[in-house]
């Protein structure tokens, strides 16, 4: 059987033109985001790299609930540049953004370690024993 493909000549032409404006302009590069993660499964727990510049250990907000992990962060910059007497350019900005993802094991709460190293947030996840799940016998 052979497989169909749908042609379409302006997507394939500009296919990233039509997507820009339905993102929200940003008038820096350092303007609060998404926040990117790496995710590491090791034997006994996860071990996860987030990046959140800007963001101070206070504005940080995780949750762990079985084996869903949730980030989310608050992330304010204040830049001012005077020429003399009078400001010339200020950039201010305020901003949140959040990420949330699933794993294959549930994740022991109680034991997760966060901690916070020039914009990356680094957490240890235990994963939680004999939280697999159970294997039913059918009758």
């Amino acid at each position: 059987m052979s497989a169909l493909t749908r042609f379409d000549p302006i997507d394939q032409m500009f296919p990233d033109f039509f997507r820009r404006f339905a993102l929200p302009m940003r008038l820096a590069d350092d303007t609060p985001g998404d926040i990117r993660i790496d995710v590491i499964e090791k034997d006994k727990e996860y071990e996860v790299r987030a990046e959140i510049p800007g963001a101070k250990k206070e504005d940080i907000r995780v949750k762990v609930e079985g084996n869903f992990v949730s980030i989310s962060a608050e992330v304010k910059k204040d830049k001012e540049e005077k020429s003399g007497g009078r400001v010339v350019l200020k950039e201010t900005y305020y901003g949140s953004a959040s990420r949330g993802f699933s794993l294959a094991h549930e994740i022991d709460a109680k034991a997760v370690v966060a901690k916070l190293e020039d914009g990356v947030l680094k957490l240890t996840l235990p994963k939680r024993e004999g939280g697999n799940g159970k294997t039913i016998e059918i009758q």
